[in-house]
């Protein structure tokens, strides 16, 4: 089972594709639910701390906006620890929205910066597009490892040397090229 970031990433429908291949999904709703439940939260909706801001320093500059910082403050840790991650672009609101152009710009470039195998897909317009996503999706996910392990001890994936997929990609091939 390898640990699966997704872009946008409260989105359900990557969510429960990943979950039906046997991954785990590093979801929003999941880090979300943890700071609801604690019990330092005097207001549940308002489920940011004063402290997430500053957590947030960690994957934003101090001149970025505070709600850009907040929402790494729960986003960053999920791309940390991330295996591997999944990108759907251009996707509509109703698909996985996080409500802040500058945060979706900056999970987007962490994702690719780490360098874990990843799958790159334009949200599809049509029917034919949805099918060919979902086979995308599939066929990326049945390549990852089954366990986490064997993922960290194959220093060349096998996963980017078999695929054809101009959409999966990491940081090693594109240094490689360059």
């Amino acid at each position: 089972m390898v640990k699966v970031a997704i872009f946008p990433p409260n989105s359900l429908i990557l969510a429960d594709l990943i979950e039906r291949k046997g991954h785990e999904v590093l979801a929003l709703q999941k880090a979300v639910r943890k700071k609801v439940k604690d019990p330092d939260i005097d207001s549940p909706p308002m489920n940011l701390t004063e402290e997430d801001p500053i957590k947030g320093l960690k994957y934003a500059a101090i001149e970025v906006p505070s709600g850009v910082r907040g929402r790494m403050s729960l986003i960053g840790p999920l791309i940390e620890e991330a295996e591997a991650a999944i990108i759907v672009e251009d996707a509509p609101f109703g698909f996985g929205c996080i409500g802040c152009a500058r945060t979706n710009e900056l999970s987007i470039f962490n994702l690719r910066k780490r360098g874990v195998p990843t799958l790159e897909l334009k949200y599809p317009k049509n029917k034919d597009e949805t099918t060919d996503m979902v086979n995308k999706i599939n066929t990326f996910l049945d390549s990852l490892p089954k366990s986490s392990e064997s993922l960290e001890s194959s220093e060349n994936s096998e996963i980017l040397e078999s695929s054809d997929s101009p959409d999966i990609s990491s940081d090693k091939e594109l240094k490689e090229d360059e």
